[in-house]
Parts: structure tokens; C-alpha cells; sequence
């Protein structure tokens, strides 16, 4: 029988383990290919989470040595509150993993991280698609019901 996942911090030594979900993760979301993030970036999102003046984190989900999910977020401040907010930027899980509880045990780290630092706010935002993803968000948080505007600067 299969131990229980483990949700923890990543360490450097993830690397080589964390580099196949973060490329399955770009890939859910339309980044491979011609539409790949530069790997230039991905070295610079993994050295963020280990430099102690980046305020952003990376939990991964371990399974008897194996990775299972990870999520990354980030501390930021806010024009409407003393406190921080914490924003849960990533959220990957492997196919296997799905519907097992590894996405929810990584969320309800992160809200961990939030007591402990008494911040008062957790959010994030996922595709419309991503229906099976909601079905959990549905139970574990509110919608703020705001929508998401962007404009790409050339």
C-alpha cells in the first residue's frame, strides 16, 4: 500500500522531479511547443523560490519519492488592506493524482502558510474551462466574482 502525500516546501534538490509537472502544467495552459515559455524563465522561477528577498514560495505533493503535484504563490501588498495577500499563482497535479485529494491537501497548505503569517487573504484565478479544477475551488473557497482583464504590452 502506497503511503499517504506529503505536502511540503521544495527544495533545490526537486529540481529534476519539479521540471516534468511545471512542463505539464505550461502545457495544460497552452504554453509548449512554438508558445513555450523561454528556459531562461523557468530557471528564474525556480531560483525565486529559494532566494530569501523573492516573496514566493513553491509546496510540492511527494508520494513515496515521487512528486504528485505542486503550487506556487506569492506574497504581495494591497491598496486596500494592512496585510498582505497571499496569490496562488500555479496549481498542477499529475493526471494520476486528480480527484485524489493532492490539490486540495496543496491549497489547504498554502492556507496554512496564511495563519501562520496571519494573512487574512487567499485567492487565485484558473481558466473558465478548467471545469474540473472548479469543482474543487467550488468547495474550498468563494468566487469574488470579479473577472480578469489583461493587455499584452508589445
Amino acid at each position: 500500500m502506497a503511503s499517504p502525500p506529503i505536502v511540503r516546501p521544495a527544495v533545490p534538490a526537486d529540481c529534476d522531479r519539479w521540471l516534468p509537472l511545471w512542463d505539464g502544467y505550461n502545457e495544460f495552459y497552452g504554453r509548449s511547443g512554438d508558445t513555450a515559455l523561454a528556459p531562461e524563465i523557468t530557471a528564474a522561477t525556480w531560483s525565486r523560490f529559494f532566494d530569501p528577498y523573492e516573496p514566493m514560495f513553491a509546496l510540492v505533493a511527494e508520494q513515496d519519492g515521487a512528486l504528485l503535484g505542486f503550487t506556487h504563490y506569492l506574497l504581495h501588498r494591497s491598496t486596500t488592506a494592512l496585510q498582505p495577500s497571499i496569490y496562488l499563482q500555479d496549481l498542477f497535479t499529475v493526471a494520476e493524482a486528480r480527484g485524489t485529494g493532492v490539490g486540495r491537501a496543496l491549497i489547504e497548505a498554502v492556507y496554512d502558510a496564511a495563519r501562520r503569517q496571519a494573512i487574512p487573504r487567499v485567492y487565485w484565478q484558473t481558466h473558465e474551462t478548467n471545469s474540473t479544477a472548479m469543482q474543487l475551488y467550488d468547495r474550498i473557497a468563494e468566487k469574488s466574482g470579479f473577472l480578469v482583464y489583461r493587455k499584452l504590452i508589445d
